[in-house]
């Protein structure tokens, strides 16, 4: 169970969330115990066993697609012999004999996001990402921004989903990151990760700004056959201008396929995209169809993985970059080793316990690898038991001298001084001016990250003083009179407002938008809050987890404050537990003048309720429908429990409409909510 739960998570993390914990290898490695344990003890096999399951279900904003004919997962080989075995298995299935020719194609394996393209009648009508192999998302905008996929057809058949990889190349990759960073954006991990992030955006005008790419690799659902060989289907779908590998081949015997497997391993540093490994599929299409599949994969395929690239170094320091949402990741500096035709420096060491784990110091010699051509990572500490100072992460941040903390029961440490911390004043920034906190039109991003570069802006309060600065600022590139005098405008209109967006736009941690307008309900004002949370931060130094909650509430004389657990109680702690918070608290307060809350609810059948909203809405936005549960005087959640008494359900809704149908929470539709709040 502990071992098929783990083996979920990382599915979650890689194909869900774009953002992988371990490298392939260290993946390959749990599916193959796990298999073997299977194997070995098969009443233990679990309905939702990793043997039995492709990728994860997705659970983005985007609308869900059920998929006309599986998205399947490959079953892996790595090392020659599997590959026999493989060919031997075909030979057995279809009663061949030993001399008979198995024909197969194989093909750079592409470290990419699977997408399949439905086109009926020669035109593009629908892209979806693999998802679990049933259920994809819909990506059928984004899909139309990249060249490399056609929109019309000409001499397809009336029906056909051709399948492939979505990626990113290595040089456009690169240029992607350096413009992010120029930009103060997210630094993208790998290509993987940067195709995956850019084809499952909301906003299609994004994904037409990154550099992405397709290769096709098969087919789906198709009203005819494309022709009775793979070879020559792939060449069909190349006919119909859809790119196609270069290096895929077909080769007579196996040893033929492992000899092209050898010749792709040799190149694989100086292709311009990354690749795993190697796809071996049976040539014969008749004998595809006769071979069928098992649980997840194919019987008629196989991936040949490489293995993972490894070489030996030292740690020469450990440096200590903060994140723009305040996380302190350490960072390894290593004498340059080659690893697979690339030289690295640099390898990620994650957080704290990854280096208590491995026993890392400065001086250590190292194992490294790039597994997946993944960023290179630490696998073992060569010189562990070598008597020298243990590295001492440190409790406060680098960059602007606050407590560094790791929440209970989270691995990363995290600076507590957001506001003052200038590796996160973009991101908070940023997020305070956002549409749901203070909502200031004109200042976006680009914006902030000029004015924090002219020394203008260093917190929240800042933005209250630009006026001072307006001379300066007309006539800058891209700045009019206008313009400015628009800009200070909206900034001043937000003078007096709304407390709960104010403090939800402080980013304090777990102190979300809902969070915000619950504790404004509660206290009325700011300063009331504050003195509440430093009066529970002196009474509840020494105390943690539930015992912090039943204390803070019997101080602010509260039975209950609605959506306000331990969690958000220690974060208001520990946020006016540092000066600079308070220094940056009483600052803005001042400045900015935000008055009492006033609630815009008003007494209907559904005051005190908790509704949530799932799936697409149409005919309004999600903040919208949440503004009018908020005027009935219903809260608007994030997620489905017990206490949840309505769910609304739009096109694509997931999990949060089955696990509503398992706690037999009322469901309704989008006409459904405008019925009541026509009525209420």
């Amino acid at each position: 169970m502990r071992l098929a739960k783990e083996i979920a998570r990382h599915n979650r993390l890689y194909h869900d969330q774009d953002m992988p914990a371990i490298s392939d290898g260290e993946y390959d490695a749990l599916v193959r115990e796990n298999a073997e344990l299977e194997e070995a003890f098969p009443k233990l096999v679990r309905a939702d066993s990793p043997s039995s399951t492709v990728g994860a279900v997705p659970s983005s904003s985007l609308a869900k697609v059920l998929h006309a004919k599986p998205m399947l997962s490959l079953e892996n080989a790595f090392a020659e012999e599997e590959v026999r075995d493989f060919v031997g298995r075909v030979r057995r299935f279809l009663s061949l004999s030993p001399e008979a020719e198995v024909a197969l194609t194989a093909e750079p394996k592409i470290d990419g996001l699977s997408c399949s393209l439905r086109y009926e009648d020669g035109v593009l009508v629908m892209a979806a990402t693999r998802g679990d192999g049933s259920v994809g998302e819909d990506v059928t905008a984004n899909v139309r921004t990249i060249a490399d996929i056609p929109q019309t057809l000409i001499g397809a058949p009336p029906l056909i989903e051709v399948r492939g990889e979505v990626f990113m190349a290595k040089d456009d990759f690169a240029a992607l990151n350096q413009r992010q960073e120029a930009a103060g954006g997210k630094i993208f991990a790998n290509p993987r990760n940067a195709a995956a992030g850019s084809l499952r955006q909301k906003d299609s005008g994004v994904t037409a700004a990154r550099p992405l790419r397709f290769l096709a690799h098969g087919w789906g659902e198709v009203q005819e056959r494309l022709s009775d060989t793979q070879e020559n289907s792939m060449k069909r779908l190349e006919s119909l201008g859809f790119p196609v590998s270069e290096l895929m081949v077909k080769c007579t015997s196996v040893e033929a396929a492992l000899d092209h497997y050898r010749e792709i391993e040799k190149v694989r540093a100086e292709l311009p995209f990354d690749i795993d490994g190697v796809v071996y599929k049976v040539d014969r299409i008749d004998w595809q169809e006769r071979l069928g599949q098992v649980a997840r994969a194919p019987r008629w395929a196989l991936a040949h993985k490489f293995p993972a690239e490894r070489a030996e170094t030292a740690i020469e320091a450990i440096d200590i970059q903060v994140g723009r949402t305040g996380k302190l990741t350490p960072v390894g500096r290593l004498t340059p080793v080659g690893v697979g035709g690339v030289i690295v420096a640099n390898v990620t060491l994650h957080n704290r316990d990854e280096i208590g784990r491995l026993g890392l110091r400065v001086g250590d010699r190292v194992r490294i690898q790039r597994a997946g051509d993944v960023i290179p990572q630490v696998v073992e500490n060569l010189t562990r038991d070598e008597a020298r100072d243990p590295y001492i992460f440190p409790d406060h941040c680098p960059e602007c001298g606050s407590e560094a903390v790791a929440e209970e029961g989270e691995v990363d440490v995290r600076c507590t001084g957001g506001l003052v911390c200038p590796a996160q004043v973009i991101e908070r920034l940023r997020h305070f001016v956002s549409r749901g906190a203070m909502d200031i039109e004109g200042l976006g991003e680009k914006s902030i990250v000029e004015f924090v570069g002219l020394g203008w802006l260093h917190g929240p309060a800042d933005i209250f003083r630009l006026k001072q600065h307006r001379d300066d600022l007309v006539g800058r590139e891209g700045w009019q009179a206008k313009s400015v005098d628009n800009l200070l405008a909206a900034i001043e209109a937000k003078t007096g407002f709304d407390p709960a967006r104010l403090l939800f736009g402080l980013g304090i941690r777990h102190v979300g938008a809902v969070t915000a307008k619950d504790l404004m309900r509660a206290f009325g004002t700011l300063p009331a809050l504050r003195e509440a949370a430093e009066l529970a931060g002196r009474k509840t130094d020494n105390l943690e987890g539930e015992a912090v909650g039943a204390a803070f509430k019997i101080l602010i004389a509260l039975d209950e404050v609605e959506g306000v657990g331990p969690v958000v109680i220690l974060s208001l702690r520990d946020f006016f537990h540092e000066p600079h918070n308070v220094t940056a608290w009483e600052d803005l307060l001042e400045i900015a003048k935000p008055g009492a809350f006033v609630s815009t609810a008003r007494e209907t059948n559904w005051t005190g309720k908790t509704i949530v909203f799932t799936g697409g809405l149409e005919r309004m936005s999600r903040d919208e429908a949440k503004a009018q549960a908020e005027r009935l005087g219903a809260r608007a959640a994030g997620s489905v429990s017990a206490k949840t008494d309505l769910v609304v359900a739009g096109p694509g809704a997931g999990s949060k409409l089955k696990k509503a149908a398992e706690l037999g929470i009322q469901v309704i539709d989008e006409a459904g909510w405008e019925a009541i709040v026509a009525g209420s």
